[in-house]
């Protein structure tokens, strides 16, 4: 855990590398298709489903500042704003970007979508009542430092919410028992190999997950921390277009 200390000094080095640049040309050739997919989520049950689980973490009766960090193509951005919230979403790949600014628009959703690095978020101390996060940290080269940059950016009780599964240890390649329709089949083999290759190049892979986060978020003084490893069975009830065969855990933390 010493890196989290140097991150949190702003001593440690340039984080800078190839790694990211493969992530980012990977998710690049995915951002059209996915931003489809997450198209038909707002527009369907999804939606509600995902709104249940976000929303019991939330105090009620205001309007919160809340950064969607890897926002992808805006899905928990747009949602939220349509729930009357300030939202700001921000992703590594400009495409994304360009179709979370597309998607807000169709939806007549109110949302600030930025280029920005989840590890290294360009804004001040204290800046946001919830940060969120969903599918990310398991793409991150070094997922400790954007913890303690997520810190860094919310208020005093502010709320991490960060959605995730140990995807290290699932394989991507095969997709034989997921339904035709499935998005993992509609991007082919090539990806999906590209995908695990990444995977296996990443830190994270490797680590007990979430174990691994409850452990950096303790270290970086974050404290009443739960755990839900039932929002799977809630959110995918059904093997279709956005069923996740690897199981999902719901992280919740509060900033003292």
């Amino acid at each position: 855990m010493a890196a989290i200390r140097e991150y949190q000094m702003g001593t440690a080095p340039d984080s800078t590398d190839f790694i990211k640049e493969r992530i980012q040309n990977y998710w690049s050739l995915r951002s059209e298709n996915f931003s489809g997919l997450r198209k038909q989520e707002l527009e369907c049950d999804m939606a509600v489903l995902w709104q249940n689980e976000i929303e019991k973490y939330l105090p009620t009766g205001k309007s919160l500042k809340i950064l969607d960090v890897g926002t992808g193509s805006g899905f928990f951005a747009i949602l939220l704003a349509g729930l009357g919230h300030q939202t700001t979403g921000i992703d590594l790949t400009p495409s994304m970007i360009e179709e979370a600014r597309k998607l807000a628009a169709d939806q007549n959703a109110k949302a600030d979508f930025f280029v920005m690095d989840a590890e290294n978020p360009d804004f001040a101390d204290e800046s946001f009542d919830v940060v969120i996060s969903r599918n990310l940290t398991w793409t991150l080269p070094h997922p400790e430092q954007a913890y303690a940059q997520w810190m860094r950016v919310l208020k005093k009780d502010g709320i991490l919410l960060n959605f995730d599964a140990d995807y290290g240890n699932a394989g991507f390649s095969d997709y034989s028992a997921l339904p035709t329709h499935h998005a993992h089949k509609i991007i082919g083999d090539s990806m999906l190999a590209e995908c695990d290759a990444i995977k296996a190049q990443l830190d994270i892979s490797r680590y007990m997950r979430p174990v691994w986060d409850i452990h950096t978020l303790l270290e970086l003084g974050m404290e009443e921390i739960q755990i839900d490893t039932g929002i799977s069975r809630r959110i995918y009830t059904k093997q279709d277009a956005f069923y996740n065969p690897t199981p999902m855990f719901a992280l919740c933390a509060i900033k003292r």
